[in-house]
């Protein structure tokens, strides 16, 4: 007689390894507390991630010094990365700020840091290749959710830190992301000062910003010597759709016939891109998105508050979401539902401040003058200067 095979059972079960899930995974980790993370990603190197992140002084580092990786994330910073340059699309010049390693706010390679906090975990902490397709409360604030490969694990702590389209947010909430109006449209140009030395040239050592008429070029340099640049536009929701991107040559012209009368220099960062373009569109959560406290479950980052990239927040307020609730779980053992209430009281008014933030950025970056606003913005805040619109 067969007897039923029981279900795997966590302690603490992160639905996402991206940087806020991981930072969880290793605050726990380094206070005692066993936990489980489960990824869709074949594994670690199943494709890029991304270009650079500006890393805050009081969200971001505020999160590494937490998970006691802060020295070792110093050591990733990318010299000469706050530089910030801003043109027209005549490339006239109108602001030129040098990174005199002063600022607090270093760039670092977003798959260097996420890296480091994979190494940071014990072995297997990360299960990869494990798509949550379902999850169900089981009663007493314990959970249950099941993968695409047929199996299922329980938890008394069920943390959805899997994105704008979370598979977990349900159980908290019924919003959903809405289109910003902004569509990017992501490029690279590879070993840019050899290759690309023109385009190397206008970007500069760190992030350019060229925007006028509701679009632009956002770009900046790798630590690798590469251009990781962001073809922005005022679009429709099914713009992107209209173009062909599994066709470089005829996706690099139809994003291109949109940027009639700008400089040579500026729209070569396209034309000269090496492989396929990549589409995205920007989708936000309403300002102020919360929940009511519902027993064993919670979000982090853009699972509890996705928004426009246009204030810089996003990466560094999913690393201090997953800090803070990590040190919450750890500070009240044994009552998960104070620890959620502690972490939550403090997620709901610091996101929808940085949300508001983001959504004025967006609105200064391509509404009326703005170049005008961004200069009126570094002038104000010099010591911030290049990360209002940084891509995270």
């Amino acid at each position: 007689m067969n007897t039923p095979t029981m279900n795997p059972h966590h302690p603490v079960v992160i639905v996402g390894a991206g940087l806020g899930g991981l930072t969880l995974a290793r605050v726990l980790h380094v206070n005692g507390i066993e936990s489980a993370v489960f990824d869709l990603e074949a594994g670690r190197h199943a494709r890029t991630q991304g270009g650079m992140l500006d890393i805050h002084a009081e969200n971001g580092q505020v999160a590494l010094r937490a998970a006691g990786l802060l020295d070792a994330f110093r050591a990733l910073v990318h010299p000469g990365g706050e530089a910030t340059r801003v043109l027209d699309k005549h490339v006239a010049v109108h602001w030129d700020a040098s990174d005199d390693g002063e600022g607090d706010r270093p760039e670092v390679d977003r798959g260097q840091l996420r890296d480091l906090l994979l190494d940071s975990l014990p072995e297997g902490t990360v299960r990869w290749g494990r798509k949550a397709t379902g999850v169900r409360p089981l009663g007493a604030g314990r959970h249950e959710v099941t993968f695409d490969d047929g199996t299922a694990v329980t938890t008394d702590l069920l943390v959805g830190a899997d994105g704008a389209w979370s598979r977990v947010r349900p159980l908290l909430s019924d919003a959903k992301p809405v289109y910003s109006g902004i569509s990017f449209v992501e490029a690279d140009l590879h070993d840019a000062d050899t290759r690309h030395p023109e385009e190397a040239a206008v970007v500069g050592s760190g992030m350019l910003f060229a925007l006028a008429d509701g679009k632009g070029f956002l770009a900046h340099r790798e630590t690798d010597g590469s251009l990781h640049v962001y073809t922005a536009l005022t679009a429709a929701e099914d713009w992107l759709d209209t173009i062909d991107f599994d066709d470089a040559d005829r996706s690099k012209a139809g994003v291109l016939a949109l940027f009639d009368g700008w400089d040579e220099k500026l729209t070569s960062l396209v034309a000269n891109a090496d492989g396929l373009l990549t589409p995205r569109r920007i989708n936000v959560l309403p300002v102020g998105h919360r929940w009511n406290r519902v027993p064993g479950v919670t979000l982090l980052g853009d699972a509890a508050h996705v928004m426009s990239p246009f204030a810089g927040e996003g990466a560094n307020l999913a690393m201090l979401d997953g800090a803070e609730l990590g040190q919450a779980v750890a500070a009240h053992p044994g009552d998960l539902d104070k620890a959620l209430t502690v972490y939550e009281e403090a997620l709901f008014p610091r996101s929808a401040e940085k949300a508001a933030e983001s959504a004025a950025g967006l609105e200064m970056c391509f509404g009326e003058e703005p170049i005008a606003r961004l200069l009126d913005l570094f002038a104000d805040a010099p010591a911030e200067t290049g990360t209002q619109a940084d891509t995270d």
